[in-house]
């Protein structure tokens, strides 16, 4: 920022940028912060953390009055602000009930004015809604493109690849990234935390990226940049080394490898005592994380019988069941009654008189079917009870059609295709689906477009099962194992 810009940071966890502040003054080199003039804002909810942060400003004679107390969704108390950077490490999977009506109410009347327009995610976790906090807190690049804001925010998995297309989660991703604001997703190893075990992941989000990283996301897998922690403490058995002391500097080669911005950057490491190999860096474009959720219909083909197994289907459906009901009391109501029942017992035998035929043309069974009840009234409700009583799934059977002709859709053989957003939607039903099921077509009034981030699939590496005469040897010393003990019970 040409040594003359304040930075700014803010944080869901406060001592995460007394770290940050200590980092730009101290650790970079001096030509890089000689003019750095750090100053932080930020705002908690949990009161130790805030008051641990709050002492430290004291201590350090900043301005503790930047430093806010409580649930920023409820209220924010750094609102209309704007900062040069940002960081959270919010909490994983927390659900955001308790402030439902206050976030919600935001995202609804403000939309995008507010801070919550991309959507809402499951009120389970509520992760994305601090990104989509601290996005709105982005300051705006100027007209040559310089300035802008950079976040970093520490998530599980889950924020990868959550919610179906449509959905909260998957729009949200959506904005994110077709706002070309996602720049890079840092894998980090796992056991890093005390209260859990789980790989996380840093998204870095920028409305400043350089002109080769625009339309790019880059993904990096550090999951093996880690020394094992002696003692551990809880859950946390690993550390990403710092270059202090025998330490080597891997947040240093993770930062390099992020600089590079190298599709297929490979690094040698130690693995299980094994050095490999391994491609740690990948390049993509933003439209390589969206797809087409597409629905694929195949036509309703339906036999229809008056046999004594689906008369006796017919019996258990409600509409007809109801006919036999009053709502009355009295003698009305058992007038009615036996009304009913002798209503039933006329389509019953009215049907019966359409003997064993087997009809698989819906339009021959209907044509049957008015003319068995022309003597009868029956209500279109009843009517539909026939229908569903008399009919079964016949792949033999013609297609059922509506009255522009068009085929129906059978909804117990309706699938989903994920089709990848570069891909063309036609073309990938002629080279996938109707090979197999010709009559299959696309339902284009509920096609939805959804983001994913499948990491762990981008950077898979296949483990080789062992040889065979290996896993053979073990089987049989474990059997010779479990022999010995039984002839030591039996003597």
């Amino acid at each position: 920022n040409n040594g003359n810009a304040l930075n700014n940071c803010l944080s869901g966890i406060l001592p995460l940028f007394l770290y940050s502040r200590y980092f730009i003054c101290l650790r970079l080199p001096k030509e890089m912060n000689e003019a750095a003039r750090p100053v932080v804002f930020g705002q908690e909810l949990n009161p130790e953390s805030y008051a641990i942060c709050k002492s430290d400003m004291l201590i350090k004679g900043q301005a503790v009055s930047n430093i806010k107390f409580g649930n920023s969704f409820t209220t924010d108390g750094l609102a209309g602000e704007t900062f040069d950077y940002m960081l959270s490490n919010p909490p994983f999977g927390v659900a955001w009930k308790k402030v439902q009506t206050h976030v919600q109410a935001e995202h609804e009347k403000k939309g995008f004015d507010g801070r919550f327009g991309a959507g809402l995610p499951r009120i389970s976790d509520g992760s994305f809604l601090f990104l989509q906090h601290m996005i709105a807190k982005m300051k705006r690049p100027n007209a040559e493109g310089k300035g802008g804001s950079r976040i970093a925010i520490v998530f599980n998995g889950s924020p990868l690849f959550s919610g179906s297309a449509g959905g909260g989660e998957s729009e949200i991703r959506r904005w994110i990234i077709e706002n070309d604001l996602l720049e890079a997703i840092v894998a980090l190893p796992d056991q890093l935390f005390y209260n859990t075990g789980i790989y996380t992941y840093i998204w870095i989000v920028t409305n400043a990226k350089v002109p080769e990283r625009r339309g790019k996301i880059q993904l990096i897998n550090g999951i093996h940049y880690y020394q094992k922690k002696s003692p551990s403490l809880g859950n946390k058995r690993k550390e990403i080394g710092d270059g202090v002391e025998v330490m080597p500097d891997q947040i240093a080669e993770i930062t390099q490898i992020y600089g590079a911005f190298a599709q297929g950057g490979t690094r040698r490491l130690e693995i299980g005592g094994v050095e490999k190999d391994l491609v740690v860096s990948k390049i993509f474009d933003n439209e390589d994380f969206g797809y087409w959720r597409i629905t694929v219909e195949r036509p309703l083909r339906l036999n229809f019988v008056a046999s004594a197994e689906r008369l006796a289907r017919l019996k258990m459906e409600t509409a007809f069941v109801k006919l036999a009901e009053s709502k009355k009391r009295g003698s009305v109501a058992l007038e009615e009654i036996a009304e009913g029942k002798a209503l039933q017992a006329s389509i019953v035998a009215a049907l019966q008189g359409l003997g064993d035929t087997l009809y698989q043309d819906r339009k021959k069974f209907k044509k049957a079917l008015t003319k068995a009840l022309k003597e009868i009234t029956v209500s279109a409700a009843v009517r539909k009870a026939i229908f569903i009583a008399l009919a079964d799934r016949d792949e033999t059977a013609e297609i059922c059609r509506d009255k522009d002709g068009n085929p129906e859709a059978d909804s117990d053989l309706r699938d989903y295709e994920n089709v990848p957003l570069k891909d063309d939607v036609e073309a990938y039903m002629a080279r996938e689906v109707l090979p197999h099921v010709p009559n299959a077509w696309v339902d284009e009034s509920k096609t939805k477009v959804g983001y994913e981030v499948p990491f762990t699939r981008h950077f898979y590496e296949y483990v080789p099962p062992r040889p065979l005469g290996v896993i053979e040897g073990e089987i049989k010393a474990l059997e010779d194992e479990i022999r010995g003990m039984l002839e030591e019970v039996i003597t």
